[in-house]
Parts: structure tokens; C-alpha cells; sequence
């Protein structure tokens, strides 16, 4: 590594030296002439996709409409035949879907498909091995049943019993919990269950299915999700605490944001799409809020955050996932009667030579799914937006949350001066240059 001038060590030495004053939740008040440059922070973009020049802004509908020359060249790709990495790949990239199954599924059946074989079903595999386990799991699975249907008439006699009813909820709670075990362990070990589900096929209404996908996100999506939140420090700065319960996806038309990724401006100015995926049974009204945690107050050597959008009584399920928030803003110009946008949508800026802005998305469930008058809402004010405070007065419970970043780049002149911030696009920070010590000038002198 090469050495740094003295004038870059010493300024560097000068920056660790400011001491963090604590904030009133006890986390370490973040001081706007201590932050870091954007190059100097955690990078989670690979590099060659920081070099590209970003396209102009007119060119984004027309590049999703049609397709490039070069990827025409790739042929028809079949999600449930791809057989390698640079298909897959393709895949996702031309078409946005997903291979289906395993790889090794996948294969096979393009094999079939090229000798012409006659397709057998899957419960009907001339395997003598197979089929006897089969028949063992079948047995089990009439035993679980049995068990299913005595349980079933346990609840229903301490529904009719004498008992408080304080008390026959809680018994009636504690035996719904083993109730849903029971149901869970008589299919989770039927094969056609876990080929539909690797399939992507599985009804996420059933108990089965919400509990493999719970269990697939939390061995290793969820503690990415977790990690990125607790790194880049939403939490304290935004949320006192956060117990992730739902699987989040955020994406800006086609493009999938993986949590801190970086996202230029032109793309962030239209209003992204969410995927919630829930794990408990029924449909919950949820509130979306976008919260800017780093807006910089130079007169105050700090930052304050703003709120750039905000969306309630928003109808989610465990097969109801998806949360378009510009076809919902679409549906607030058209109906008057049913609005859920409170804070209309403003595009992420950043002042050029300012440390980049964490933008979080938070999804709160609403208490006991009940509406809330949008009118109120929309008397938010923007600037100084406490996500505590909200969370609080409207006594929400955060459900998951997820975040990306931005920074000045080439297209943010014309992001802000569409969004009607000519003026704070001319300005620019700089940091103030910190003089040696006088045995640091002799030092360059000599030099």
C-alpha cells in the first residue's frame, strides 16, 4: 500500500480524533464534518458496475421495451430447462423470471425433451425403492391425521366446557400452536410437497408452505437483511430495535436492489416496487415509510432525516406479496374515496462532495388492521420525520425493513432540477483543509 502524503495522514489522524458525542438513546451522534468520504465506506456494488456511464433518463422506458441486439442472440431460454450458470443468468437478465427446480431436474428434462422420452409422473417412478418409502411416509401421514382430528376435538370440547373465558383462550391458543405442528410434520416429509415448492408452485395459504419458506429465509437471507440494517446503522438511528418477521424485496422496475446497494439517481426518481413475503396466517393492513436518515445540517455539524414517501392501509397476505407503489399512486389520481398515499413520493437527492444518504424502507403492521385517515397523515411534515416518534403515536409494530443508497452522480443535476431543487443542485460541500503542526511544516520544508 503506498504511504499517504503528510498532509492526507495527518487530516486522516485528525478525523479520528473527533470525539462522538453520545445522542439522548445512548448511540453515537454521527457529526457531519467527521464522515467519511462515499470511496471511503463500505462498498457492496462491484466495481465494474461503478465505471459504467448511466444512460440518460428518456432511455430507461424504451430500453425495458425492447430487447438489445445482442441478447436476441441468446434464443429462446426455457425456465425449466436452462442447464448452466450463463443460461441462468441470461435468464434473469432478458426475461426477469427464475429457473425453476433443481439444476439437475432441469437438465434432465431437457434431456427428455431432446430423445423424444415419454414423460412419467413424479408419485409414479419405477423405483422399488422409492415407492416403499412412499408407502412408510403414507403411514405415517394417516397416523399424523389421526392425531389431527383428535386434537381437533379437544379444542372443540374446551370451547363448550364451563371455564372462564380468559382461560379458554389461552388453552385454546397453546393447543392451535400444536395443532399447526401437527399438520406441518404430516407433509413435510411427502416428496411431492418439496417438488412443489422447489418449484416455486406452493400455495402459501397452507401451514406447509409458509413453514419452508420461513425456514429457507431465515438460513440466509435473513441474516444478510439483518446484517446490511445493523451495519449501516438503521438501527439505533432510526429504530430503537427491529425483529425481522417478514421476507422484503425491493426492486426499481426491473432492477433488484440487494440491501445498501448503491442506486443512481435516475433510476431511484420513479417509485420502486416492494415484495413482502409473509409467514403468518391472514391479511394484514401495513404503512410503507421511506425515511432519508442522512440530510446534512451544516450549521449544526450534523444531520437530521427527512421522509420521501409515505402509504397506508395497504392489504398484504401470505399470497398477496406484492406492493406496487406507482400503481397505487396511479389508483389515488384516478378514486378519491379510497387514498392511501399520504406523502407523495420524492426522489432521493444528494448534495455533491456530501457523504452518501441512507434511504430506509420500513413496513409497519397497523394495530389490529385498522384504517387510518390519510387526511391526518398527510399533515406530516417532512423535514425532522421521527420514525419513532410515528411508530409510536400510531402504534405500529415495525414487520421488516430494508434500505439502499444514494450519492451524487451524473444525473443528479437533473433529478433535482425536475423535482424543483434547481438552487440546492448548484450547491457543493467541501471539507475545510486542516493545517500541519508546526513540526509537520518543518518536515515539508526540508522536503
Amino acid at each position: 500500500m503506498a504511504s499517504l502524503t503528510p498532509s492526507m495522514r495527518q487530516f486522516t489522524t485528525c478525523l479520528r480524533c473527533v470525539r462522538q458525542v453520545p445522542a439522548a438513546n445512548g448511540a453515537p451522534q454521527r457529526m457531519l464534518s467527521s464522515s467519511a468520504a462515499a470511496r471511503e465506506e463500505v462498498q457492496t456494488q462491484p466495481a465494474a458496475a461503478s465505471t459504467q456511464s448511466p444512460p440518460p433518463p428518456q432511455s430507461v422506458s424504451t430500453a425495458a421495451a425492447e430487447v438489445p441486439e445482442y441478447m436476441q442472440k441468446w434464443g429462446t431460454l426455457d425456465p425449466e430447462m436452462v442447464e448452466n450458470k450463463k443460461q441462468e443468468r441470461r435468464l434473469i437478465r432478458r426475461e426477469g423470471l427464475q429457473p425453476v427446480g433443481s439444476r439437475r431436474r432441469r437438465a434432465a428434462l431437457r434431456l427428455s425433451a431432446i430423445r423424444k422420452t415419454e414423460e412419467v409422473p413424479f408419485e409414479q417412478l419405477p423405483y422399488q425403492c422409492f415407492q416403499e418409502a412412499r408407502k412408510f411416509l403414507q403411514e405415517d401421514r394417516l397416523e399424523k391425521l389421526k392425531d389431527i382430528k383428535t386434537q381437533q376435538q379437544r379444542i372443540q370440547a374446551v370451547a363448550a366446557s364451563n371455564a372462564s373465558e380468559q382461560a379458554k383462550r389461552d388453552r385454546i391458543a397453546h393447543m392451535k400452536l400444536h395443532l399447526n405442528d401437527l399438520i406441518i410434520a404430516a407433509d413435510i416429509n411427502d416428496p411431492m410437497v418439496k417438488r412443489k415448492f422447489e418449484d416455486g408452485q406452493g400455495d402459501m395459504n397452507k401451514p406447509i408452505y409458509r413453514h419452508l419458506a420461513e425456514k429457507k429465509w431465515r438460513e440466509f437471507k435473513r441474516k444478510v437483511l439483518e446484517q446490511r440494517v445493523t451495519q449501516l446503522s438503521v438501527v439505533p438511528d432510526l429504530l430503537p430495535s427491529l425483529d425481522l418477521t417478514a421476507d422484503i424485496d425491493l426492486s426499481f422496475g426491473r432492477k433488484t436492489v440487494a440491501p445498501g446497494d448503491f442506486v443512481e439517481s435516475f433510476i431511484s426518481e420513479k417509485m420502486p416496487t416492494l415484495h413482502v413475503q409473509t409467514f403468518t396466517p391472514g391479511e394484514k393492513l401495513v404503512t410503507v415509510a421511506i425515511v432519508d436518515a442522512d440530510v446534512p445540517v451544516p450549521e449544526e455539524d450534523g444531520f437530521t432525516t427527512r421522509c420521501h414517501f409515505i402509504a397506508s392501509n395497504i392489504r398484504i397476505s401470505p399470497s398477496e406479496t406484492s406492493i406496487p407503489l406507482q400503481r397505487i399512486a396511479e389508483d389515488d389520481k384516478k378514486s378519491a374515496d379510497d387514498k392511501k398515499i399520504a406523502l407523495p413520493w420524492v426522489a432521493p437527492w444528494a448534495h455533491k462532495g456530501a457523504p452518501y444518504h441512507r434511504l430506509a424502507v420500513v413496513v409497519l403492521e397497523q394495530n389490529e388492521s385498522k384504517k387510518f385517515d390519510i387526511s391526518k397523515l398527510s399533515t406530516i411534515k417532512r423535514d425532522g420525520f421521527s420514525l419513532r416518534g410515528f411508530i409510536g403515536s400510531q402504534k405500529l409494530k415495525p414487520l421488516t425493513a430494508t434500505l439502499f443508497r444514494t450519492k451524487w452522480d451524473e444525473s443528479m443535476a437533473e433529478v433535482m432540477e425536475r423535482a424543483g431543487l434547481k438552487e440546492e443542485a448548484k450547491i457543493e460541500f467541501k471539507r475545510k483543509r486542516i493545517e500541519p503542526l508546526p513540526y509537520k511544516r518543518r518536515t515539508e520544508r526540508m522536503r
